[in-house]
């Protein structure tokens, strides 16, 4: 069957041209536009499996956002943040290693996720985990296109932690001592007082949440303008965007808190003559962030409300008895009068306290600043060998950061409080420490990053009849320096690339990469990775003539090869011995005669080589009904082998001695790490009338195991191998110690368990529980992802919503918020601890003030399921009619509000959304213009 001319493009061939124009129905990259690829793009239509992308250009118009990767799981089947649970993907921007919050998403015309071995080969090491494609925007038009955007958002915190105030802390705390045999801290009437509220700076509570303190809300301003023209010889494409953030915290230094960003990008295409075509690219973020020196998200979590001796933050002035002439001295004398009406309080065990800090410690800002610069050139060597070109890139970046702070120290006062004819009074200050203010910054953390980058191939491509063939060999290194590390992060490697097809229907190609590592010994430094695909379009073939009427395109795919990677090599030279002269004192006598022995700390294994990654993956994408449906879908089995440990299972024992303490075991590559799953993406477009409908469904099904491990355990349910790599272990709870006869009858950890602690299974049976019983209780990542969008467009309105989920993760309550013992703070989970009283419903251990091995330590009692689905965006836009401004200077408007993060439905919902020791997690909700010229 002669094949259409939109097929006659060769599959390898390089463009410099700005990716074809995708229709304005669909954020799933068309079938006939050009998807970027490594080294290059390719027709949607050819690609041959592992490779999803977004086309970020039209996603954008309908949802606003602010971050590059939000919420595409939605769109990319095996995306969840990592590409098939693989660890963390290579983010390269325009082909750069660049980082992608540094790239606001209205920059963006595609993000491509490399998920596959045959996609990702030519990259070399550093992308054995996977690459994300960040392509920016390039210009286009003839003449001159301006658009702007102005957005302001409002964000609301989801949940505080819900500390128990200082009467309840009090009472509880008392019970926890008594409970362990000790005498109550707190009288009844010291809990009377603070629970009566009568007078908060004697008997303050330390309520980090309370609206004295912090914003309902906070908002973001951001504004954007985008440039776009041209002619004959030269596109380009600018930006320029601001935004400001403020913040939650309403008083002291926490009032000034905020973010600023200033961004610019200019991407520059030109044709030079008919066979020399270039680009050239570059941005620049200027980043500022001013906050506050109290550090009152961390100490939100452990700063008891009170103590034995109370803490009061602010000691108001009023209540200072005017006829002490020291007291009022040390106020006229005070250079830290807050607000003209507090000094700052304190204790000899709570010297400073956030609350302080926040007035009088001074503020910190953090400064950022990232140049980008990356140009390549292309040669038509067309005269030479036709079809063959060759395409060259440079790149240098810089980023530098620093922090510079105002460190104030400050003066705080012991108060000696009265209570005279019912009315409490100070009569007595202690003044501690001096107040030093400086207006000198302090400059620290100082860093500096560069990024060179190079990479040089020569393509060819001929059509032959129906016989398509192309090469590509490259050349591809790039290095990434950051101050105070003496080994820079390097990738070096060479690419080929081969590819055959005959009439669009069979496909063959072979890519390979021969990689290159310093990490390892001379002569082992290098490898060959080998990749293999095959593909197949089975509706292109006679027998299946008859599904013409519904099916448009089926083709299935198959690869299998070998990634050679450093990546999980944690360190240079791990494979040389280490040999201390300093090692540990030793004596053959009691005398003092001693000497220091020289120690083995590490053998050495010259032969330690690369990790490899060994996948096999089979594809199959579909179209049906004329293109209402269409289907991608990936089985892969991934195998890491070779990881690299320190096998003492392996060796001898005397390889290896406690005291003195050495070891001749060396780095070994041995352990295999198995992932295997599937992907798909499914998409669904229909006009009904005026009405355009669009739906996306994506999911990942994933699971994994430790496949070989090198490891030494008297029981089978401690072994790691066969086990998930993720797994949760701790003790299997058997409930509560119901009395002393339970607690005779069962294992304990050890003899101070009492009535109320948690009673664990004793696996082996020997009495105690101990490291010995702890078990496998689930796992922490999910085993299915999902994502859904949908768009609906009628005229001029167009309504979108974005949803995500994943399923069968567990998660472990161990935070400050959950596990409520010794010196920490109590949250309402304490309120259902066990008493005697309460044996039968209690939902929470005894209460203990010492440092608890008993309940506290990880077991399924603190077990959670973490399945969730969650509604991501809903937004709202309106484009006005193009008619209202035919013959003005304003080509276009739209508008459009949305909401971000709106809903969690999950079982733990209010724990998930709970920010334990950090600023809380937001909803926002945003209304936005954008203008055309």
């Amino acid at each position: 069957m002669k094949q259409p001319k939109k097929y006659t493009k060769s599959v390898m061939a390089f463009s410099l041209a700005a990716i074809a124009s995708v229709s304005a129905n669909a954020q799933t990259v068309a079938d006939t536009a050009e998807v970027k690829v490594a080294f290059g793009s390719k027709a949607k239509s050819e690609l041959l499996g592992g490779i999803s992308a977004v086309d970020m250009k039209d996603l954008t118009q309908k949802n606003y956002n602010t971050y590059s990767l939000d919420a595409l799981q939605a769109y990319a089947g095996g995306y969840n943040g990592q590409l098939w649970n693989m660890g963390e993907a290579l983010i390269l921007v325009d082909g750069v290693p660049r980082d992608a919050n540094n790239v606001n998403p209205s920059e963006i015309d595609q993000i491509t996720f490399l998920k596959s071995a045959s996609a990702v080969v030519l990259y070399g090491s550093r992308a054995a985990k996977g690459a994300v494609l960040i392509t920016t925007k390039r210009g286009h038009a003839d003449g001159l296109k301006v658009s702007v955007r102005g957005n302001v958002s409002l964000f609301t915190p989801k949940e505080y932690p819900t500390f128990l105030g200082a009467a309840q802390y009090m009472s509880l705390y008392n019970e926890s001592l008594v409970n362990d045999g000790d005498k109550p801290a707190f009288t009844d009437t010291d809990i009377y007082n603070f629970a009566s509220g009568r007078n908060p700076y004697r008997y303050h509570s330390n309520d980090f949440f309370s609206k004295d303190y912090l914003k309902k809300s906070y908002t973001r301003y951001e504004g954007q303008a985008e440039f776009e023209g041209g002619g004959k010889y030269a596109h380009f494409y600018a930006q320029v965007g601001f935004y400001h953030q403020g913040d939650l915290i309403n008083f002291g230094e926490g009032k000034d808190n905020h973010t600023n960003r200033l961004n610019f990008r200019g991407n520059i295409d030109l044709r030079l003559n008919d066979w020399i075509t270039g680009w050239v690219n570059s941005s620049a973020s200027f980043y500022d962030l001013r906050g506050d020196r109290s550090n009152y998200w961390s100490k939100s979590a452990t700063l008891r409300p009170t103590s034995k001796n109370a803490l009061s933050p602010l000691l108001p002035i009023s209540m200072m008895n005017p006829d002490v002439v020291d007291m009022m001295k040390m106020i006229r004398n005070s250079s830290n009068v807050i607000d003209g009406q507090y000094l700052i309080g304190g204790t000899l065990t709570d010297q400073s306290n956030p609350f302080a800090d926040m007035y009088a410690a001074g503020y910190n800002t953090y400064t950022s600043r990232q140049l980008q610069f990356d140009a390549g050139i292309k040669f038509d060597l067309n005269k030479v060998l036709k079809g063959l070109s060759f395409t060259t890139q440079v790149a240098i970046d810089y980023n530098t950061s620093y922090n510079a702070s105002i460190q104030n120290e400050y003066a705080y006062y012991i108060p000696t409080w009265s209570n005279q004819n019912g009315y409490d009074e100070i009569i007595s200050l202690e003044k501690k420490m001096i107040d030093k203010f400086t207006a000198n910054q302090n400059v620290s953390d100082s860093h500096d990053k560069q990024t060179i980058f190079f990479s040089g191939q020569f393509d060819w491509a001929r059509q032959f009849n129906q016989h398509a063939v192309g090469a590509t060999l490259l050349a591809h290194a790039y290095q990434l320096s950051n101050d105070g590390e003496y080994h820079h992060t390097s990738n070096a490697n060479l690419g080929l690339n081969l590819n055959y097809n005959y009439a669009h229907r069979y496909y063959a190609d072979l890519s390979m990469a021969a990689v290159h590592s310093a990490k390892l010994a001379e002569g082992h430094r290098g490898a060959i990775s080998p990749v293999g695909t095959l593909g197949w379009r089975l509706s292109e073939e006679k027998f299946m003539e008859g599904t013409k009427g519904w099916l448009d395109d089926l083709k299935l795919t198959a690869s299998y090869g070998v990634v050679n990677e450093d990546l999980d090599l944690e360190k240079y030279y791990m494979y040389d011995d280490i040999f201390t002269a300093t090692g540990t004192w030793w004596g053959w006598s009691e005398s003092a005669n001693a000497m220091q022995t020289s120690d083995s700390q590490r053998g050495e294994n010259v032969d330690l080589g690369f990790i490899k990654r060994k996948e096999f993956r089979f594809g199959l994408d579909a179209s049906f009904g004329k293109g209402l449906v269409k289907l991608n879908a990936n089985y892969f089995n991934v195998k890491f082998d070779g990881l690299v440990i320190t096998p003492e299972a392996n060796f001898p024992s005397y390889y290896h001695t406690y005291w003195p303490v050495s070891t001749f075991l060396p780095n070994y590559n041995y352990n295999i790490q198995n992932r295997s799953g599937f992907d798909f993406t499914v998409d669904f477009h229909k006009n009904l009338g005026e009405v355009d409908l669009q739906a996306g469904v994506t999911g990942m099904y994933v699971t994994n195991k430790n496949s070989r491990v090198s490891e030494l355990v008297e029981y089978d349910w401690q072994k790691s191998e066969g086990a998930r790599i993720d797994a949760i272990r701790g003790y299997q709870c058997l409930g509560f110690f119901a009395d002393e006869a339970d607690i005779a009858a069962n294992a304990t950890v050890n003899d101070k368990t009492k009535p109320g602690d948690l009673k664990y299974k004793d696996q082996n049976k020997d009495g105690k529980i101990d490291s010995k019983d702890r078990v496998v209780l689930g796992h922490w990542n999910p085993d299915f992802y999902l994502g859904f969008h949908f768009t609906a467009k009628y005229k001029g309105f167009t309504f979108f919503m974005n949803w995500t989920g994943d399923f069968g993760g567990m998660g472990l309550k161990n935070n400050e918020y959950a596990w409520c013992y010794g010196e920490r703070k109590y949250s309402d989970m304490a309120l259902g601890r066990w008493t005697p009283e309460t044996a039968n419903s209690a939902t929470y251990p005894r209460l203990t003030a010492s440092n608890n091995d008993l309940s506290f330590v990880d077991s399924d009692f603190w077990t959670y399921k973490t399945s969730a689905l969650r509604l991501n965006k809903v937004q709202f836009t309106y484009d006005f009619p193009a008619n209202m401004f035919a013959g003005k200077w304003i080509n276009g408007l739209s508008v459009y509000v949305s909401g971000n993060s709106l809903l969690t439905i999950a079982k733990e919902r209010k724990y998930m959304e709970t920010s334990v020791g950090s600023a809380p997690q937001t909803r926002s909700y945003n209304l936005g213009v954008k203008v055309n010229f």
